[in-house]
């Protein structure tokens, strides 16, 4: 009979006792003295163009990364996540360490990376290069070291995080290994400090008025796409918006028309609902489709299609995985900050696995061209997550 790994809860060291360990000291000792190397992979990282969908190339990188780290199973799987993973001693439930390889960046953009004294910058240094960058670096510096934990820990280097990649990585990772994940980290490169528990659920639609279209004046009367549509519009913004939970409604883009002179034909808009209640997401998600199927006007087809939908959900603040990261948080000197959010924790938290988001590095000016991220903050949070990868899943000092 299989012998099921114990809760995180029940294998977790407190973080003041990982910090009396000599091996831990020597540990985040390096993670300081790696600086210069962790920046170096940023910027290798940044430099190869991942726009959401298009992601093999850095994929690919990261998993010959995690190769020459030594980590077990090196894979790309099926939807373009590269996998690797470190064994634990077989006495605790699997962590999974994630940080997503998609940026918000077009292929053709200029992608230079640049340092001062004080920054690296340049576009999606922080969302994602840093987190990726780090994500290796922590499990360079536990092979090193061979610092040994209960549990395996998976590193994923994942895909569809930005826009409208719908997590599907995230998605296809936790589904591989749900019956063996015992918690997971989600990492980004910025917002060092944050510590995300509450997911921001989402549903995205694009909606389309399509008609008979014609002559502006020799057709005149005819229904026009754009007018049904801006009427749409202003229905749907007028719809009761719940304050609390948190939950909004905002009209993204608009399009549609073929010139001045002309009834349109089509038009479209994407919509974007928001909540922490996937209760309240549902319920407009639902007022919205009815006032879709309400528009009744002659030879006119409105349609919404759904684009994307990511689960909202919430972990407590007094949840083992939340405290041990305020608690390594403060242990580092950096005060918590509790967040909610949509980032790849939302898969794990919707499906009521133990989960968070965390940052590495302060910066600013994310998915921008300028983004930046200031150096000096990056050891904290790497060895930030070292003591997370090493609490979560159970410290072995034998």
């Amino acid at each position: 009979m299989k012998k099921e790994a114990p809760a995180i809860s029940a294998i977790t060291p407190t973080i003041d006792h990982l910090l009396a360990q000599p091996d831990i000291e020597r540990l985040l000792s390096r993670a300081k003295v790696s600086l210069a190397d962790t920046i170096a992979l940023t910027a290798s990282i940044a430099q190869i163009p991942a726009p959401t969908g298009a992601e093999a190339e850095r994929a690919a990188f990261v998993a010959q990364e995690m190769r020459a780290i030594g980590l077990a199973d090196v894979q790309t799987d099926s939807v373009g996540n590269a996998i690797g993973r470190r064994p634990g001693n077989g006495n605790g439930p699997t962590v999974m360490i994630a940080a997503h390889t998609d940026t918000v960046f077009p292929a053709e953009t200029d992608l230079t990376v640049r340092r001062t004294t004080e920054r690296i910058s340049g576009p999606g240094v922080g969302d994602n290069s840093l987190g990726v960058a780090a994500m290796l670096a922590a499990a360079r510096l536990l092979t090193t070291l061979n610092v040994t934990t209960a549990g395996d820990v998976l590193f994923v280097a994942d895909v569809g995080e930005e826009g409208l990649g719908d997590l599907r990585g995230m998605r296809a990772a936790v589904s591989t290994h749900r019956d063996h994940l015992g918690a997971v980290v989600a990492v980004e490169g910025h917002n060092l400090g944050r510590v995300t528990h509450r997911a921001v659920g989402s549903r995205r639609y694009r909606i389309t008025v399509q008609g008979p279209g014609g002559h502006s004046w020799g057709n005149y009367g005819r229904p026009n796409a754009i007018h049904i549509l801006a009427k749409l519009i202003t229905d749907l913004v007028a719809l009761p918006i719940p304050s609390t939970p948190k939950t909004s409604l905002s009209v993204g883009t608009i399009e549609g028309g073929v010139s001045v002179n002309t009834i349109a034909p089509t038009a479209s808009t994407l919509v974007d609902l928001r909540s922490i209640s996937q209760a309240n997401l549902e319920r407009l998600a639902a007022q919205v489709e009815r006032a879709v199927r309400s528009v009744h006007i002659g030879d006119v087809q409105v349609t919404a299609d759904i684009l994307g939908d990511r689960p909202a959900g919430d972990l407590p603040a007094d949840a083992p995985i939340v405290r041990t990261c305020m608690e390594t948080l403060r242990a580092l000197g950096i005060p918590p900050t509790l967040d909610a959010s949509s980032t790849d924790a939302n898969v794990p938290i919707g499906l009521g696995i133990p989960a968070v988001c965390i940052g590495i590095a302060e910066g600013g000016n994310a998915h921008r061209l300028e983004e930046f991220i200031r150096i000096a903050t990056i050891p904290k949070g790497l060895q930030q997550l070292l003591l997370l990868i090493l609490a979560l899943g159970g410290y072995d000092a034998t």
